[in-house]
């Protein structure tokens, strides 16, 4: 049997690297790489032009010295690249390596354990933290393409580039105050409002444009460098740059020059030398910091500026959390022979809302290393892939120029015919019509642009200067292989903040009047027919709807969604289409808080990734998909890349979510546990989601059994038979707050402040400081509009003495349900219910208040905000609940006896269930006295509360008392 040495197969490693990684310059064992130490002999140093070099050094286990070996690599120069080794692996060989008879095929297959080390602000880094990354050849290339982007340079790039355009702002700033008439005309080419964020806007296109400009310099002989045309000692920069814009347009490169240069024709010379001269230098900057385009350096600072976000509401999807959807959602592309370079270029991608193009470049950057690991030359696909791969589409021209410039910029020496990036017409349009954009083609395969991006269409006038449309764009249905998309988050019933004066705040951006507003959201409900869209839900499920439409079976749907996606009721249309036409779901959220519960920048809220395969013809949805919670965000490429590798390698072993309370599987990167696993039965009438934004699947599991009439809290052996019902089915819930306040006709009463004898009290709005009794007072009175009185009668029989909390923060709240001593009305958070047997009244308070509530309370919400659980009346119809009628006559009795010994006693705020002495109280009272458990059963429910009260979603954040520990 042979014997292979580290030499051996440190040469085979980097023979076997060499073909996956097309465009890495691989040395193995040599010696003069090093430029101060000729004599240190590197076991594998990877290298290639715009990254750093990165060195492997590599052991047979147990490798005890390969981490010391590995960081003393860090900061050295090599003779063979500009920049010094910013990132060393630690690699470790399996010892069955030393002795196989087939080097090569062992070592392709072979499970390698590694870690990377690079040099940060704050000191030696490792990845991971702890322990070690295990998995393949192939795997370990895709982290060498992803440690060698020289992070810190791009950084440092993105801060230059967005400091020049905030100096060159004030510069447009003054122009609009001399001459308006300028701005409003450069307002209109980006199809927005004459406003600051607009000039910014304005000025970033034209620095985007100019350093891509100082990259093709050395690319084509005609481009001269920016020096020679916009410095000191040039007349007019403006002449001279237009000319040579001119000439790049020849060639093509339209989504990056069109723009700017129609922004640049409208300026006067001397305030373009200006501008010119000041952003020539961050172009400078950027250019000397040696990176390119892919790395999303243009899209970060883009996405910062967009004026219309407030009511578009596209949040921009961080860089890493776009790679993570992007691997999973490629990882689901059955079929493809990625080392064919035809047969990738016969594939359709597309995002029908692409922003600054995040999620589009990182489906390409995920297509052309799949490529690339298979054998082939990512370079080679640039042309197909812009040509006829990937399609963007958006409403904001400046949108599709920063799309267009990220994708174009990936291959800037490799030139192409034209692209799939459209900017479509969006609101009134010159012939008295209006438009929304790319939600056009629900009922179409093809849309009218409102400009030609794609520079197939003759141009002989700036945009300034022709109007006009010039492409049809034909998007087939069901023509596409992957949509990748974070759509808009709007909704037509927002009507706070931003939205307060909007009549439908879907459709409010671009200044459009109401009847604009109106007319477009007429045009939607034309649209939406037979598709899963809900304006409750708002447009991005109008954008899911549309990307169904748009794939072919076995296609892949990829979307990043508000968390409500999961259990709203208004999502229940998109939740049954996924259940029975789609097949392999992962549904990815985050149990965290802050800006670490959202994959998006800047949202404020939950979201969460949605990935799943359009089922062919002969494939039948199974049962269960996968929901995977983590336990941060994404913290950079590496991380994204590892999460979505060990989900990917997990597919067939997630544990059931009705398995019991054992947890879910665990996702680790190294030693560090990234989040849980669980395989979660889908309800294909499109029932909610409840196993979302975890951190304890055992907590999930507990609460599922329990919405199944079982009592299995962690720690107990078996089930127990509990008897839960839906709430509608032994109550019924009382009116919507507009229906008693709203505006006339439509509400019978004004509110005013409380009286102790009102006729018509209400429990109205939220005040936890009065409201940690069960029984609680009302808070507002109800008046009777004049004309109205039959009507008030109407409503007011609707009152009664038990009320749900519909916004529920955990953090401070201690009240599930409320009881009102007399018949009250329950307002927008506290609507009544109403039992035909008012002695459901108390068991519902107590039951409602005790662990086992609260728990069903946290899993039939919508946990979008941080330690809110949010509910509508529809939803809340279906909330699991004891079953009263169950209950014997000595039961309820027993019920009233809990009440009346717990009606003054004070409750501490939910999140703090597991130290209130008075929650454990009522703990006991309800499981062991009212439904007949033994202390067990009671001890492990608190144990639950223990649990629970741990779950990001339930805390949101806040700190606990010092001392507070479990109450039993």
């Amino acid at each position: 049997m042979p014997r292979h040495t580290e030499l051996t197969v440190n040469s085979a490693l980097g023979s076997l690297l060499g073909t996956m990684m097309h465009a890495m310059d691989v040395r193995s064992e040599n010696t003069r790489v090093i430029a101060d130490a000729p004599a240190l002999q590197p076991d594998i140093i990877l290298s290639t032009s715009g990254r750093s070099p990165v060195v492997v050094e590599a052991e047979y286990d147990p490798a005890n010295t390969v981490e010391a070996d590995a960081t003393q690599r860090l900061g050295l120069p090599v003779t063979i690249h500009p920049r010094p080794i910013e990132a060393a692996v630690a690699l470790r060989y399996p010892s069955e390596l030393e002795d196989v008879d087939d080097l090569h095929t062992a070592l392709r297959d072979a499970r390698l354990s590694y870690c990377v080390f690079t040099r940060g602000t704050r000191g030696l880094n490792r990845f991971s933290e702890s322990g070690w990354l295990d998995g393949t050849a192939a795997d370990l290339a895709d982290l060498i393409r992803l440690v060698s982007v020289p992070q810190r340079a791009v950084d440092e790039a993105a801060a230059a580039l967005q400091e020049g355009i905030e100096g060159a702002a004030r510069l447009m700033d003054e122009v609009d105050k001399i001459r308006p008439g300028i701005t409003k005309t450069i307002a209109n080419i980006l199809g927005m409002a004459n406003v600051p964020q607009t000039r910014r806007m304005a000025c970033a296109i034209i620095a985007n444009a100019m350093v891509f400009h100082e990259r093709l310099a050395g690319m084509h002989e005609e481009v001269k460098p920016l020096s020679l045309l916009s410095g000191n000692g040039v007349v007019n920069p403006q002449r001279e740059i237009l000319s040579a814009w001119g000439y790049i347009l020849s060639i093509n490169y339209y989504p990056i020059f069109y723009v700017g240069r129609d922004i640049l024709r409208q300026l006067s010379p001397g305030d373009a030398a200006q501008l010119l001269r000041r952003l020539q230098y961050t172009a400078g900057d950027v250019t000397a910091a040696g990176i390119d385009n892919a790395h999303d350096l243009t899209g970060r600072v883009f996405q910062r500026l967009i004026v219309d976000r407030k009511y578009l509401a596209t949040f921009y999807t961080l860089p890493a959390s776009a790679a993570l959807l992007a691997r999973l959602a490629v990882a689901k592309m059955n079929g493809v022979d990625w080392s064919d370079p035809e047969a990738v270029g016969s594939l359709r991608v597309g995002d029908f809302a692409c922003g600054t193009g995040a999620l589009l470049s990182a489906a390409y950057e995920q297509i052309a290393a799949r490529h690339e690991r298979a054998g082939g030359d990512p370079a080679a696909l640039h042309q197909v892939m812009m040509e006829n791969v990937l399609y963007g589409c958006d409403v904001m021209p400046s949108a599709t120029h920063i799309t267009g410039s990220t994708l174009s910029g990936v291959r800037p020496d490799v030139t192409f015919n034209g692209s799939r990036l459209y900017t479509l017409p969006y609101g009134r349009q010159e012939d008295g019509s209006v438009r929304i954009g790319s939600l056009e083609l629900l009922q179409t395969s093809s849309v009218t642009t409102l400009f030609n991006t794609s520079g197939q269409a003759r141009r002989v006038k700036g945009i300034a200067e022709e109007r006009a449309p010039y492409v049809v764009a034909d998007i087939p249905d069901e023509g596409f292989d992957l949509v990748i998309m974070n759509p808009p988050f709007t909704r037509n019933t927002t009507r706070e903040g931003a939205y307060a004066g909007a009549v439908t705040a879907a459709f409010a951006a671009f200044g459009a009047s109401e009847a604009d507003q109106r007319q477009m959201a007429e045009r939607m409900a034309v649209l939406k027919e037979g598709t899963c869209y809900h304006g409750n839900a708002g447009v991005a499920s109008a954008f899911a709807a549309l990307a169904d439409r748009k794939l072919k079976p076995g296609g892949v749907l990829a979307l990043v969604l508000p968390l409500s996606a999961t259990g709203g009721v208004a999502w229940r249309g998109l939740r049954q289409m996924l259940a029975n036409d789609y097949t392999d779901l992962d549904v990815l959220s985050i149990a965290a808080n802050g800006k670490e519960m959202s994959f998006s920048s800047d949202t404020g809220m939950a979201d969460c990734l949605i990935v799943a395969r359009k089922a062919t013809g002969s494939e039948k949805p199974g049962p269960h998909s996968r929901f995977v919670s983590l336990r941060r965000r994404p913290a950079g490429f590496a991380h994204a890349d590892e999460m979505a590798k060990n989900i990917v390698g997990s597919h067939d072993c997630a544990r059931q979510i009705e398995d019991g309370p054992y947890g879910g599987d665990p996702l680790m990167v190294g030693d560090e546990l990234m989040g849980e696993m669980a395989a979660t039965l889908l309800d294909a009438d499109g029932g909610a989601w409840g196993a979302v934004r975890l951190s304890d699947y055992a907590v999930a599991q507990t609460a599922y059994a329990l919405a199944r009439s079982r009592l299995w809290p962690p720690a107990m052996a078996e089930a127990r038979e509990l008897k839960t019902v839906p709430l509608n089915a032994v109550g019924k819930l009382g009116m919507y707050h507009l229906d008693i306040i709203g505006p006339p006709p439509r509400g019978p009463f004004s509110k005013a402040a409380p009286s102790r004898t009102a006729t018509y009290p209400a429990l109205w709005n939220h005040d936890a400081k009065n409201e940690t009794r069960i029984v609680c007072s009302p808070d507002s009175q109800l008046r009777v509009r004049r004309g109205m009185e039959v009507k008030a009668n109407d409503v007011w029989a609707s009152a009664g003495r038990a009320h749900l909390n519909l916004d529920f923060t955990f953090g401070s709240q201690a009240l599930a349900i409320a009881f009102t001593e007399r018949q009250s009305i329950g307002g927008r958070v506290w609507p009544n219910v109403i039992f035909d047997d008012e002695r459901f009244d108390c068991a519902f308070a107590v039951w409602g208040n005790s662990t086992l509530g609260l728990l069903s309370h946290w899993w039939h919400s919508n946990r979008q905000q941080s330690s809110k659980a949010g509910m509508t009346i529809r939803s809340a119809e279906s909330l699991p609940v004891l079953d009263f009628r169950a209950l014997t006559d000595e039961q309820l009795r027993t019920a009233e006896d809990i009440f009346d010994e717990f009606r003054d006693k004070e409750l501490k705020p939910a999140y703090l269930a597991d130290a209130d002495p008075n929650r454990a109280l009522l703990d006991r009272r309800v499981v062991c006295d009212l439904l007949g458990f033994d202390d067990d059963a009671y001890q492990a429910v608190r144990r639950l509360a223990e649990k629970w009260c741990v779950e990001p979603s339930v805390h949101g954040g806040k700190q606990r008392p010092r001392g507070a520990t479990l109450a039993v």
